[in-house]
């Protein structure tokens, strides 16, 4: 009789120590970060695009995957053209003319710059006039100028011009000067301090970086499943671990959108054990030229990763952004759009580039 007793109370033990470790398996498991889909192996994955199609290699039956809706994919989007390096522009330089007693060559002046192209926080620049084409250009080997110009930016996202980078620009300017042999003519610094700073002040007042944050509604994410998602909307890896872009349509130009994580979360031994419960997704709205309408896209990404990632979109405090919140940040996206382009700083444009960088 104790023999027994003995054995169905160790089998009834065996069984609480099973239930006990298959309860802790299935809660470690519910609990564990999602995990990438195995990538097919058997087909070429195809370029991520607004689609949404390709890339995925399942049936379009067994899973949706994240994507646009066919009128977003069909509307007509004009692309901008792309651009040479920007020139030096009044709008937003000091330029500094320098006479010159005789051509020189574009040899000569590359040799002659200074070994930094900074004054303080702004950009130095220095351009000729090619004889044969009489445009302004950065020098150019093999060239010749017959008139030379130096440069330094009113203003940018550190700040005006003052009055001891003012200062530095002379100085830099009148040594390169003299070593070509010529002689600069400098605007009055009291007048271009002061229209870095109303430049300045614009820009403060009308610079939009706006940002919206995926959050995971049950379990978290892991790293791999997050950019799996991310790249079937064409987002590629950035220069910065746990951060993506999304490309232009125009090679060389900014983003059109970011996508980031915790870094560390990126860079742990074990990236498939890290948990990411939420996601940023930012678009620099000066950067991008709103033929690209990338506020909308912005809108249209994070609603097919909250769908496919089973996710929520809110602002920085966490509070779930709705349609109506939205339609009213594109309604005022709009009339900031038209203002930066009533003063010939239209987003996207080289000068918007600059000056908001």
């Amino acid at each position: 009789m104790s023999s027994n007793l003995q054995i169905g109370l160790a089998a009834a033990g065996g069984l609480v120590l099973a239930a006990v470790v298959a309860h802790g398996a299935w809660t470690s498991r519910r609990n564990a970060p999602r995990q990438a889909d195995p990538e097919p192996q058997d087909t070429q994955p195809m370029e991520p695009n607004f689609s949404g199609e390709g890339h995925s290699g399942h049936d379009a039956s067994e899973r949706r995957e994240p994507g646009f809706d066919a009128a977003m994919a069909a509307m007509p989007m004009p692309i901008p053209s792309p651009e040479r390096r920007p020139g030096m522009d009044p709008l937003i330089d000091v330029i500094a003319p320098i006479a010159l007693e005789s051509e020189v060559s574009g040899d000569a002046v590359l040799a002659a710059l200074p070994p930094t192209r900074r004054v303080g926080s702004k950009p130095f620049a220095v351009e000729g006039q090619n004889n044969a084409t009489q445009h302004w250009e950065a020098p150019v080997a093999g060239q010749r100028y017959g008139a030379l110009q130096a440069g330094v930016q009113l203003a940018n996202r550190t700040g005006a011009l003052n009055e001891i980078e003012y200062s530095e620009f002379v100085m830099k300017a009148q040594a390169f000067a003299d070593t070509m042999g010529g002689a600069p003519e400098f605007p009055e610094m009291r007048e271009e301090v002061a229209r870095g700073r109303e430049l300045d002040q614009f820009a403060n007042d009308h610079d939009a970086q706006l940002g919206f944050t995926l959050r995971a509604m049950r379990t978290a994410w892991s790293p791999g499943y997050v950019q799996q998602n991310a790249a079937r909307l064409g987002f590629v890896p950035g220069l910065i671990p746990g951060r993506m872009v999304l490309p232009s349509s125009t090679p060389g130009l900014p983003p059109l959108l970011g996508l980031s994580f915790d870094s560390q979360a990126a860079l742990a031994e074990d990236p498939d054990q890290s948990a990411i419960r939420e996601v940023a997704l930012s678009l620099d709205v000066p950067q991008v030229d709103r033929a690209e309408q990338p506020f909308v896209r912005m809108r249209e990404t994070a609603t097919a990763l909250a769908e496919a990632m089973d996710g929520m979109v809110t602002d920085d405090d966490g509070r779930p952004l709705q349609r109506d919140a939205m339609d009213q940040i594109g309604s005022e996206l709009e009339k900031l759009y038209d203002t930066l382009d009533a003063r010939d700083l239209s987003a996207g444009s080289a000068l918007a580039r600059r000056l908001f960088s």
